[in-house]
């Protein structure tokens, strides 16, 4: 790319957030000259790729982390109504015929199994919390052992008849593969006029006299650079390092902890055959969010299989093909106590991140066996999944908190914003990027968005 090319919105990072919001913009503005840089050689390399997450369709039927008191279901509500805004979204591009959603989108019943007195109590109290309300109307709840084995025979075999055991299923639960989806999402910006430019790293985002936004780095050519009134950052792990090039004041005190993850991962069709559910249970004390335990049924590229996990890896990297020294270069004099606060204030995740770090093989199949009890470690591999930044921001004393979920950041003048965090991110995209097109002006209809 030539010196002093223009845009009128750059959308930095090649991952659904920035395919959702090109889609969207595609739709409502085709006039608008859009520009994807990606750094890798294709879209969806990162968090979105379908092996870097467990591709659930995030959904709140099973994620008890939405729910630590399970008297309130205001957060698991919250995610149900986004997740089905993200279906509606889909539907109508697909029957325009501009998404096949059978290449990315799969029915996954959802499931909870807890084991104990009082996880079953917990389970007990969440159900009769979210029988009520609508969008949970279809979730059951069983305590009989014979029944659970229908719904996941494998996380019931051998188990001890004695054990206490409580499940929830949902059937209207899905798996989504979020790399495919990505993918053909980028394809509906670039059909209608919109530029992807592959391996291309931004180095340089600045603020010119005029009020654009100079973006510039390097490629294979040597260097590339354009102008764009508004940019978009949806870099994942990058995403706060470019916020911070940007000057932006809303990204003060912010900072971010890399979270890597890897997971247990069996393609055998015969195993494979035996599970039809996505399986979550209660998360270990001290263990964040994006760890709790599940056993997945997964679909990529048309072909079946399980995944177990997650389990804590540690990189100072903030992207899976990073480079070691990302988390240092996000380092600034006003966040570095914002995070040393949250640490402090998270021991038990430390413990929990060291405990995970030094685990064996052998302990590693022994959580996969307490919810699948006959498992062969044999027909298992390990992988290593994506990479995440978990969000610490400051509360009104300048402490640091860990964050849960995603944030949205907009420049006071909202020329430039980005997204911080991670999961349920990827589920949640139509709604957080109908939420930045309304702070940009746009009217937006979800009914009329792809009709």
């Amino acid at each position: 790319m030539t010196d002093r090319q223009s845009a009128d919105i750059v959308l930095i990072g090649g991952g659904i957030m920035s395919a959702t919001l090109g889609a969207m913009l595609a739709e409502l503005a085709p006039e608008r000259r859009i520009v994807i840089i990606e750094r890798a050689a294709g879209v969806a390399t990162e968090s979105s790729q379908a092996w870097n997450n467990a591709g659930t369709g995030h959904s709140g039927f099973c994620e008890l982390n939405y729910m630590p008191d399970p008297s309130d279901g205001t957060a698991a509500t919250a995610i149900a109504e986004q997740f089905q805004l993200s279906r509606r979204w889909w539907d109508r591009l697909a029957e325009r015929g501009l998404l096949d959603q059978s290449t990315f989108l799969h029915t996954a019943p959802h499931m909870d199994v807890v084991f104990g007195d009082r996880d079953i109590a917990y389970l007990r109290r969440r159900i009769e919390t979210l029988r009520g309300d609508p969008l949970f109307a279809r979730l059951e709840y069983s305590e009989d052992p014979a029944t659970i084995a229908q719904w996941a025979p494998l996380v019931m075999e051998g188990r001890a008849p004695d054990e206490g055991v409580a499940a929830t299923r949902h059937p209207g639960g899905t798996d989504v593969d979020f790399g495919a989806l990505t993918t053909a999402l980028v394809r509906i910006i670039t059909d209608r006029g919109g530029r992807l430019l592959l391996g291309h790293e931004v180095r340089t985002l600045a603020r010119e006299a005029d009020g654009s936004w100079r973006v510039a780095g390097r490629n294979a050519e040597g260097g590339f650079d354009l102008r764009a009134p508004v940019v978009f950052i949806g870099a994942g792990g990058n995403a706060l390092r470019l916020l911070q090039r940007a000057k932006i004041p809303e990204v003060r005190g912010y900072g971010v902890l890399p979270v890597g993850a890897a997971f247990l991962r069996c393609s055998d069709p015969q195993v494979v055959a035996r599970h039809d559910a996505k399986v979550y249970g209660q998360a270990p004390i001290g263990a964040p969010p994006m760890s709790v335990p599940h056993l997945d049924k997964r679909i990529v590229d048309g072909t079946g299989h399980l995944m177990f996990g997650p389990y804590a890896t540690f990189s100072t990297k903030l992207l899976k093909h990073g480079r070691l020294t990302d988390f240092f270069t996000t380092l600034r004099w006003h966040n570095v106590p914002v995070l040393a606060t949250a640490m402090w204030a998270n021991l038990a995740l430390v413990r929990y991140l060291i405990g995970q770090l030094l685990a064996g093989r052998r302990q590693k199949h022994a959580y996969l066996a307490r919810y699948y009890p006959e498992a062969d470690p044999a027909q298992w591999e390990l992988i290593t999944a994506g990479q995440r930044a978990q969000l610490v921001s400051p509360d009104d004393r300048r402490r640091g908190v860990l964050r849960s979920g995603t944030e949205l950041v907009v420049s006071a003048d909202g020329t430039i914003a980005g997204l911080l965090g991670a999961s349920p991110g990827a589920s949640t995209a139509v709604p957080i990027m109908i939420d930045l097109l309304q702070r940009w002006g746009h009217r937006v209809d979800i009914d009329l968005l792809a009709s």
